[in-house]
C-alpha cells in the first residue's frame, strides 16, 4: 500500500471520531458517560477478537491491557463526559493539543528527530483549535476542558506505545485491535456498574447511536488507526486527529445548530492547512510488525491464539 492510500485510510478513524459528539449530544441517554464508552469498546473488541481469532500471548497480555487503558478505559469515559459538558465543536478542538503532545513524547521516547516544518505544523494547528474554542459562541467549562485534555493526553501516550510496542508477528490489525478494545472495556466495566450503572430507558435512537459507535467508530476506526500508528512517521497520525474537531465543529454548526464566527472559521483553515503540510513532510518510517518474544515458525503463526 502506498503512503497517500494508508494516509487516507489512517484519516478516516479521526473522522468517524468526530461525529462522536454530535451523537452523544443527540442520540445518547446524558449522564452515561462510563455506559457509552462500555458499549462503543466491549461488544466491538470481543467481536474483533473473534474475528481475527488470535489472543495476547506473553507479555503482550501486559501490554494489551497497558494500551486498553490509555487508548479506551480512560479515553473513552473522559471524551463523552468532555462531549456532555462542551458543545460539539469545542470539545473536538481540545484534540488539537494531541500532535504536541505526540511530538514531544516521539521525540523523548522514540528519538524521532523533530523537525521544523512538522514541529511549526503542530503548533499552527494547535493555534488553530484554539481560535475555534475561543470563538464567540464558545461555551467553555472547566470540568468539560479538563476531561477533553485527558483524553487526548492518554491517548497520545498510547500512541507512542503502539509505536514503540509494535504488533506481534503473525497478528492482524483487526485482532490487535480487537485486543485494545476488549482490555479496555473490561477495565471500564467493573467502574461503570459501580458508578453510573445502566441507563433506565434505551430507545431506539440510542440504540443506534451505540450501534455507529462501537462499529464505525470502535472496531473499524481503530483497525485503521493503530495500522497508520505503526506505519507512519508518529507526528503523521497526530496532526491527522486535528479532523476530528473540523468534523465535529461542522456537524455541530449544520446538524445542532451551533453558531460559527469568523475567528472560529479561520482557525478551521488554520488548522486544515497545517494538517496537509505536517502530511507532506513528514518522513516516513518502517512498521514494527514483529515482537522478538513471539515465535516465529510458520505452525506457531498458523495456530490459533
Amino acid at each position: 500500500m502506498n503512503r497517500l492510500a494508508l494516509v487516507l485510510l489512517t484519516a478516516l478513524a479521526p473522522i468517524a471520531w468526530g461525529t462522536t459528539y454530535l451523537v452523544t449530544t443527540e442520540l445518547l441517554p446524558p449522564g452515561h458517560p462510563l455506559f457509552a464508552g462500555l458499549l462503543r469498546s466491549l461488544p466491538a473488541g470481543l467481536l474483533a477478537v473473534i474475528i481475527g481469532r488470535r489472543h495476547p500471548r506473553g507479555s503482550w497480555w501486559g501490554k494489551s491491557f497497558a494500551l486498553g487503558a490509555l487508548n479506551i478505559g480512560a479515553f473513552f469515559p473522559l471524551l463523552f463526559l468532555a462531549a456532555e459538558r462542551l458543545p460539539g465543536g469545542v470539545a473536538a478542538a481540545v484534540a488539537g493539543a494531541q500532535p504536541l503532545i505526540v511530538l514531544v513524547l516521539g521525540a523523548l521516547v522514540l528519538q524521532e528527530r523533530i523537525r521544523p516544518i512538522t514541529a511549526t505544523a503542530a503548533v499552527v494547528g494547535a493555534g488553530g483549535v484554539a481560535l475555534v474554542v475561543l470563538g464567540p459562541a464558545a461555551e467553555l467549562d472547566l470540568w468539560g476542558v479538563l476531561a477533553a485534555l485527558g483524553g487526548v493526553t492518554a491517548t497520545g501516550v498510547g500512541m507512542i506505545l503502539t509505536k514503540r510496542w509494535g504488533r506481534p508477528s503473525g497478528v492482524g490489525p483487526v485482532a490487535y485491535a480487537g485486543w485494545q478494545l476488549s482490555a479496555g472495556g473490561l477495565l471500564l466495566l467493573p467502574v461503570t456498574l459501580l458508578v453510573e450503572g445502566v441507563p433506565s430507558e434505551v430507545d431506539l435512537g440510542a440504540g443506534l447511536g451505540y450501534l455507529w459507535l462501537g462499529t464505525v467508530g470502535g472496531i473499524v476506526a481503530y483497525t485503521l488507526w493503530f495500522r497508520g500508528v505503526q506505519q507512519l512517521p508518529v507526528i503523521a497520525p497526530g496532526l491527522l486527529a486535528l479532523l476530528s474537531p473540523i468534523v465535529a465543529t461542522t456537524l455541530g454548526v449544520l446538524v445542532a445548530g451551533e453558531r460559527f464566527s469568523v475567528v472560529q472559521a479561520t482557525g478551521l483553515l488554520l488548522t486544515l492547512g497545517a494538517l496537509v503540510v505536517g502530511q507532506i513532510f513528514a518522513r516516513p518510517s518502517p512498521a514494527r510488525l514483529a515482537d522478538p518474544e513471539e515465535p516465529t515458525s510458520s505452525a506457531a503463526l498458523a495456530a490459533p491464539r
